[in-house]
């Protein structure tokens, strides 16, 4: 027995531990072999300890690595811009970004049409042949359109890397643009989209507020509205036109996630060879530099009720970290459970029944839109969009707590630092980044700005947006609906 444990002499009767006096010790009954499995314990739980501890630092650093590792490594194949990551994750997602989202389309509907016809027969395999290969490797494929790209993203397991980055080479460079595809299949799809984005108020505001900003380029609606005669300017040849000139090597970028560098680039160098440098009918994708307008439009509709009102906002080449706190700030929807949240405009809204509020602020390559997104009842998105003016002119004003921009600061860095994570986020920055500018956006950069927003320089922005042009789109009842000087902004 250890002396430090039992420090005056004792014996064992039974099951009793006894002093040298003959009294009972004052501890709970034992035996000898029970004290014997309490110190191996006590020594077990020791060594437990420490090697939780190294494990623990192991970690640590492991984390710290992982998190310097995010960011993207970027290189030119032939030519061709390749970025990736590879935090050591069993699936991998393999995506082209193309410099072919609705800014950039010639004609209305082909950004939309040219992501439809995405897998579809390629010169070596047919449709079905791709779904029924891609099932069986228990892969994912999907496409998505935005105004400033269109991804052509395919998700799997990390050993089926060489299959899915030739099948991606393969709907870059030799799909067919059948005439029976276009009528059976993309037709069909494009119309359905149309249809259910009618439905959509809250759609609706968000893209009448970018033609109302911005007109032209990146004014133009992600799907064509439903009253847009798009079907004179779709065809299978007009597709296949924008494919041609959308589908060279200065206007995509092969973006891995998951994915070694090195391999990565060597099956790009394999499979994407036949992207050709330019356009084979010499057309080239064309672009005017972004101008903000603002303004304000109204439309009447059925299907529900929504307002956006609009700034201008910032943009990926000339970050404004104070831009991401006010919206932040400005907010609206809660990120903690049984709580409006700190946001000025969650806590002046929460008693409003039927309500969806958000601030975002919309990045582009040139441009951004500050945004303040209200739906739901008519009478509650009318108390909303008072409210939202009113909280903007009290930042404008000064009146902010302290409090509350610390956590509006802490708010704009996580969101900005978690979107460089999510794999769908930060592969369009690092894609539309390569494609517009030649270098993927990074918000780490963002991130460590935003922890130097003052109060003044909140204050400075926030005076500057109330004293300039705003844009308001309002869709649903009208007739309740404010407009946009009856809430104290000028259009």
């Amino acid at each position: 027995m250890s002396r430090e444990l039992f420090p005056t002499r004792h014996f064992f009767r039974g099951d009793q531990l006894l002093h040298y006096d003959g009294k009972t010790a004052n501890c709970p009954p034992t035996n000898i072999l029970s004290t014997m499995l309490s110190s191996s314990c006590l020594a077990r739980n020791a060594q437990q300890a420490a090697r939780r501890s190294g494990v623990q630092a192991l970690q640590r650093r492991a984390y710290a690595a992982a998190a310097s590792s995010a960011s993207f490594e970027t290189g030119d194949v032939s030519g061709l811009k390749v970025a990736s990551r590879d935090l050591g994750a069993p699936t991998t997602k393999l995506a082209v970004v193309a410099k072919a989202g609705t800014r950039f389309q010639p004609l209305p509907g082909l950004s939309a049409g040219l992501g439809e016809f995405a897998f579809k027969s390629t010169k070596n395999r047919s449709a079905l042949r791709i779904q029924r290969e891609a099932e069986l490797l228990g892969g994912q494929l999907a496409t998505r359109v935005y105004r400033e790209a269109l991804v052509l993203e395919a998700s799997f397991l990390r050993d089926d890397l060489p299959y899915f980055a030739e099948l991606l080479a393969e709907v870059v460079s030799s799909t067919k643009y059948t005439t029976h595809e276009f009528h059976e299949e993309v037709e069909t799809a494009l119309s359905l989209k149309q249809a259910a984005a009618q439905y959509d108020a809250a759609a609706i505001a968000l893209d009448n507020a970018h033609a109302v900003a911005f007109h032209n380029g990146l004014g133009s609606p992600v799907f064509p509205a439903s009253a847009t005669p798009y079907k004179k300017y779709l065809s299978d040849d007009h597709v296949a036109a924008f494919a041609d000139a959308a589908y060279t090597r200065p206007n995509i970028a092969v973006i891995g996630d998951g994915a070694n560098a090195s391999a990565l680039s060597s099956w790009v160098e394999r499979f994407f060879k036949d992207v050709p440098v330019s356009a084979q009918s010499g057309q080239s994708i064309k672009s005017e530099a972004t101008k903000y307008f603002g303004g304000e439009q109204r439309q009447n509709a059925s299907v529900g009720n929504a307002i956006t009102i609009a700034f201008p906002g910032s943009d990926y080449n000339n970050a404004k970290p104070e831009i991401a706190v006010l919206a932040a700030l400005l907010g609206g929807k809660s990120t903690i459970k049984w709580s409006p949240g700190f946001s000025l405009i969650g806590k002046a809204t929460a008693g409003l029944p039927d309500l969806q509020v958000s601030t975002s602020n919309l990045s582009y390559s040139d441009a951004g839109l500050l945004t303040i997104q209200i739906s739901g009842s008519a009478a509650s998105v009318r108390k909303a969009a008072f409210e939202a003016a009113k909280a903007l002119k009290s930042v404008a004003d000064g009146t902010v707590p302290k409090e509350e921009l610390e956590k509006a600061i802490a708010t704009a860095k996580f969101d900005a630092l978690n979107s460089s994570e999510l794999r769908e986020s930060s592969i369009l920055l690092a894609g539309a980044g390569l494609v517009n500018t030649g270098k993927p956006f990074e918000l780490n950069a963002l991130s460590k700005a935003i922890e130097g927003v003052t109060a003044q320089k909140l204050k400075t922005a926030a005076k500057a947006l109330v004293d300039g042009k705003a844009t308001v789109s309002s869709v649903g009842d009208l007739f309740v609906l404010p407009y946009a000087e009856e809430i104290g902004l000028q259009v």
